[in-house]
């Protein structure tokens, strides 16, 4: 591969970690990315320079994780984590390495890493450091581990859901001994930070292969969360929904909830971390739609009327992971329409109808009415009109 073609900013904290003597390369998911042909989201740096050499090499840096070598560079306005070569001691929660200690030699940096496909590096000469395969790997579009998976998984449990969200987003399968290793060490994803869980189910969801969080389930990455992991339910229907995270959590948990994967919405984002916006529209519109979908306009407008837009919208996007696809689209059509499907759009208001003699409970209820009334007949929608309508309702 000829000289890359990386951001200005990249570009300079390489030439000057080399004008100072020191080696320095691109290294993980970006060098992975330019290889595929695909635009890197990140780019970071490794470096035999210790994170002091490079606190000195650029003024303009701070140390956002000196103890594993991480130093943050900002280059011409933009950040760049640089981390210096490093093997890693210990690991006893799954997680993170005791400790770690500092080296001059690339491949060992590299050989610490979770698969093939991220275990490359490119200097400015744009000749890429490859020393297990990843290359050969993205050829055959495949992910594996570098060296022993299971010590991989020892190390750090997430790279289980990794393996999955790679599989997903790339479109690549993944290696027999790493799906082995999965399945005998899927119980140390139990101690896992939920945050971290979500995370990265939620890049599978947001990924062109939703589907792939069946395997997820199916692998016993999510013991404790979901109440049957041997259920089958037909994902890959998420993938004609929009590219939406609340709509997609909405049809997961409508499908998931339809086979008993999940007994509850509510309980299963809960335990996921969601925010609570999330996790009540989507608990809300999945329970609207349980029994069946609305079937026509007038329907969705007193759903949109009851529960407000964004329950709506995740009851349309449950609606279409369950029954099929049309939901979404009448729904938006409701919307778009302009017809009045809120208190808000209503001709008339609370002091309108104060003025004619409404208090209290009848207050409220004759605003009621007079927006159902709307509902079904749109074209009333005016306050001389639904005045007159609330006169008559007064004096009944």
């Amino acid at each position: 591969m000829g000289r890359i073609n990386a951001p200005k900013y990249v570009i300079s904290v390489l030439e000057r970690l080399e004008r100072r003597g020191f080696e320095a390369y691109m290294v993980g998911g970006c060098v992975r990315d330019l290889v595929m042909g695909r635009r890197p989201c990140d780019w970071d740096v490794c470096t035999s320079a210790l994170p002091e050499d490079v606190m000195a090499v650029f003024r303009r840096s701070h140390p956002t994780g000196l103890k594993h070598g991480t130093v943050t560079v900002i280059s011409h306005g933009s950040p760049v984590e640089v981390t210096t070569f490093r093997s890693d001691g210990e690991y006893r929660d799954h997680r993170r390495p005791e400790s770690v200690r500092f080296i001059a030699d690339l491949n060992s940096d590299l050989e610490r890493r979770d698969f093939t496909i991220n275990a490359l590096a490119m200097p400015l000469s744009g000749e890429i450091r490859d020393p297990f395969g990843g290359r050969h790997d993205i050829e055959k579009k495949l992910i594996r581990c570098v060296g022993d998976p299971e010590k991989r998984f020892d190390e750090d449990a997430l790279r289980m859901l990794r393996a999955f969200r790679f599989s997903a987003v790339l479109g690549f399968g993944i290696a027999p001994a790493t799906l082995s290793a999965i399945k005998s060490k899927a119980h140390l994803t139990e101690d896992l930070a939920k945050e971290r869980v979500r995370t990265e189910l939620e890049k599978i969801l947001l990924s062109y292969s939703p589907q792939v969080i069946s395997d997820v389930i199916e692998y016993g990455l999510l013991r404790g969360i979901v109440a049957d992991s041997s259920a089958k339910a037909e994902l890959y229907r998420l993938g004609g929904l929009p590219k939406n995270r609340t709509l997609r959590w909405a049809g997961l948990c409508a499908l998931l909830r339809s086979v008993g994967v999940i007994s509850d919405t509510e309980s299963f984002l809960t335990a996921l971390r969601l925010d609570s916006a999330v996790i009540r529209n989507c608990s809300k519109g999945c329970a609207a739609v349980s029994e069946g979908a609305p079937k026509d306009t007038i329907s969705w407008k007193r759903l949109l009327a009851s529960n407000g837009m964004e329950t709506a919208l995740c009851a349309a996007a449950a609606a279409d992971a369950l029954f099929g696809t049309g939901n979404l689209r009448l729904l938006r059509s409701v919307i778009q329409s302009g017809e009045c499907f809120s208190l808000r759009q209503l001709a008339v208001s609370g002091k309108d109808l104060k003025a004619l003699g409404f208090q209290g409970t009848e207050l409220g209820v004759a605003l009621s009415s007079l927006l159902d009334h709307v509902i079904i007949y749109p074209a009333d929608n005016k306050k001389e009109l639904l005045l007159n309508l609330a006169y008559k309702m007064e004096r009944a």
